[in-house]
Order: structure tokens, then C-alpha cells, then sequence
């Protein structure tokens, strides 16, 4: 975890590796402060002591199994109101690294958690700067159990659990290839290939057209997902019509 290289442009050229931190979105956003932050720097740690993920929940990671980084971006072509085509984009990233390793069988939970079956096995959290009505900075912090065998959380999953190795993964090669293809899924953002992101991103959701369980304000109810709008509100049809739902307006039972 010392030294990566990723055969990139510009996501972990610089790159800064703590052996322990409160929270690698901190140390990352510390970097704002700079007299001239660079577009791709990286932060990692073996050791993240309070990393938190979204809805305010803590990401459990033992010590120097996982990988927990956090990657500073500058997506000032978009608007707050497109901030879900970021999520798309690294979520995307994400998963096209761990799908040759696993299987069909990956998927990602709206908005962007990594699922493989109902097990999550890692998770996301992007925190934006907005200037001038334009997404000015971003810090993209990922969680992603690799080596890890034991969890508090029964739902949770590692690459070794699912895929196991003799002598586990190389954590140092697998950040590196997460460099390269959530860089190769920005720049698609960047260039404007938002259909080829839309279908590849509804192609790989968790429960996508699939009848399920959901629950809202405390209230359970049956649907199925059959899409995102424009700002990411997951789409489900439920008793005969469509209902959009933001972040923390429903739960998968």
C-alpha cells in the first residue's frame, strides 16, 4: 500500500498513504485548503478509525485487510442538480473492477453500494463543493472489504469470502486497477456518454425490474424498481403507479 501504479492520467498520480487516519474523506477534503489541489490525488490508510458511509452509518474495516481510500475530483461540468451521474460514474468504476474477479452476480445497490447476491461487499460516499452553481469539488471515499473474513454486520462480504485466494488479493494491485477503470468511467462522464452510463448502470442494479419488498416513513409496501429520474430518485411501480424516492426516503426489506 505504499507505492501504487496506475496506468492512468491523472487518478493516483499523487498519492498519499497514511498508516492510520480518522477518516480518509477528511484528509482528502484537507487537501481543498491547498494553494492548488490536484484533480485525481488519492489518500488511502491501513487503518480508518471513523470512516462513515451514507445515511450517517460507520464503515467497519479491520486493520490493513480492506482498502479504504478516498480520490479528489473536480467535476465543475456539472450542475448540483446532475451530482447523480458522479455517483453513476465511480459506482460503475467500481464494479468494473470486481466483476471479472466474481461474477454476474455483482450488482450495485441504488445509489451506490456493491453487492454481490444480497451481501454487500463495499460502499461509497461522494461529498461535494458546490461554487457557482457547478459541482466545483469532489471527494470520493470507498470502502471496499478485500481480505477481511469475520464482520459485526451479518450482510457484509469480502473478495476472499466470495473468491477466495491462497494468500488473499494484493490490495496495492487492486487500487491500482480501481484508478484505471473508475478513471476510464469519469472521463466517459466527462465526454458526455451519458446514455452508455444510464444503460450500463440499470443493467447491473441490485433488484432492477424485479418484484420486491421496500419500506417508507416506516410503512412497507410491495414494487418493483423500473428505473432513475434525472437526479437519481429511484423509480418503483407500486400498486398500479410510479412513485420516485429520494436517498433517504426508502429502505429495501
Amino acid at each position: 500500500m505504499y507505492k501504487i501504479q496506475p496506468k492512468t492520467a491523472f487518478i493516483g498520480q499523487i498519492y498519499k498513504y497514511l498508516p492510520s487516519c480518522q477518516s480518509t474523506n477528511d484528509e482528502a477534503s484537507a487537501l481543498l485548503a491547498s494553494a492548488s489541489p490536484i484533480e485525481g490525488s488519492l489518500v488511502a490508510t491501513d487503518n480508518q478509525m471513523a470512516g462513515r458511509g451514507q445515511r450517517g452509518n460507520r464503515w467497519e474495516s479491520y486493520v490493513a485487510e480492506n482498502l479504504t481510500f478516498s480520490i479528489l475530483l473536480k467535476p465543475d461540468f456539472l450542475t448540483p442538480g446532475e451530482q447523480f451521474w458522479l455517483t453513476i460514474a465511480i459506482s460503475l468504476g467500481v464494479y468494473d473492477t470486481l466483476q471479472p474477479l466474481l461474477s454476474e452476480s455483482v450488482r450495485i445497490k441504488w445509489p451506490n453500494d456493491i453487492y454481490i447476491d444480497d451481501q454487500k461487499l463495499g460502499g461509497i460516499l461522494i461529498e461535494n463543493t458546490i461554487q457557482r452553481m457547478q459541482l466545483a469539488w469532489s471527494v470520493v471515499g470507498i470502502g471496499l472489504n478485500v481480505n477481511q473474513t469475520e464482520f459485526t454486520y451479518s450482510a457484509a462480504t469480502s473478495l476472499q469470502q466470495q473468491a477466495p485466494l491462497p494468500d488473499g488479493y494484493d490490495r496495492t494491485g487492486l487500487l491500482a486497477l480501481l484508478c484505471e477503470t473508475i478513471e476510464k468511467r469519469y472521463l466517459q462522464l466527462r465526454t458526455g456518454q451519458r446514455d452508455v452510463l444510464r444503460t450500463n448502470y440499470l443493467n447491473v442494479l441490485y433488484r432492477y425490474q424485479q418484484e420486491h419488498n421496500f419500506s417508507t416513513n416506516g410503512r412497507p409496501f410491495r414494487g418493483t424498481i423500473t428505473g432513475i429520474d434525472a437526479t437519481g430518485r429511484l423509480a418503483i411501480e407500486t400498486a398500479g403507479s410510479v412513485q420516485h424516492f429520494d436517498f433517504k426516503e426508502v429502505a429495501f426489506v
